[in-house]
């Protein structure tokens, strides 16, 4: 198992955990049903981006429809669960354990600050030539 769905996993378990203590059996099926619906469409979509990264993924069109039918089979797990009884805003939370999952993981594995990396210094005037929305030097417009 890839290490931010370990994370993933460690963030949903720990939002059960603390929703059976202080919330309804109803709020905590719900986290814990959304939780086992986006930890399956996360590994899907992570497996997908990566053999697309590779060089091994299908076609275009093919990829669209393996995307097209995990969109198809959540819809169907959230319109079950939420027939079953289960909370809606813990559904919502437990389908949302990803973002806070995926961003806690990118910050423990960033990579480490090089104090020796070539910088401009910050009072130099050369940063007024960068455009940082483009990631290189504006081009020489009039703003009249």
């Amino acid at each position: 198992m890839d290490p931010i769905e370990r994370m993933n996993l460690k963030f949903s378990a720990g939002a059960v955990v603390v929703s059976l203590v202080v919330a309804s059996p109803a709020f905590s099926w719900g986290v814990a049903g959304g939780a086992v619906l986006e930890a399956v469409n996360f590994h899907g979509l992570r497996r997908s981006a990566q053999s697309l990264f590779d060089g091994g993924a299908l076609g275009g069109s093919s990829w669209v429809g393996v995307y097209g039918l995990r969109m198809v089979l959540l819809t169907v797990g959230i319109a079950a669960l939420l027939r079953a009884g289960v909370h809606p805003l813990g559904l919502l939370l437990g389908l949302s354990l990803v973002m806070p999952a995926v961003l806690w993981h990118a910050w423990r594995t960033r990579p480490p600050v090089d104090p020796e990396a070539p910088a401009l210094a910050p009072d130099d005037p050369a940063w007024e030539t960068w455009d940082p929305w483009l990631a290189r030097e504006r081009d020489e417009v009039d703003d009249t």
